[in-house]
């Protein structure tokens, strides 16, 4: 499943972090964050470290169709 803007910043609602908790948790800098939430590139590694840092605090991200037949993409508390 790709991670995407969309998610990450679903995510971050669900969790009530702000740019900068991710960037802190991820290691990441908050312009990246940003950058990525805006639908710019960044590298492969960097979005595994995003997503990483949201799944270690407790979130579950789902593909299209998974656990529904007529979901889309989505993300949920474990």
């Amino acid at each position: 499943m790709e991670f995407s803007p969309n998610l990450c910043r679903a995510g971050r609602a669900l969790l009530e972090w702000s740019a900068s908790d991710l960037a802190e948790a991820a290691k990441v800098g908050i312009a990246t964050v940003k950058r990525f939430e805006a639908g710019d590139a960044v590298r492969q590694p960097t979005k595994d470290a995003l997503r990483a840092a949201m799944e270690a605090a407790g979130l579950h991200f789902l593909a299209a169709g998974q656990k529904s037949p007529t979901g889309g993409e989505g993300v949920r508390r474990r």
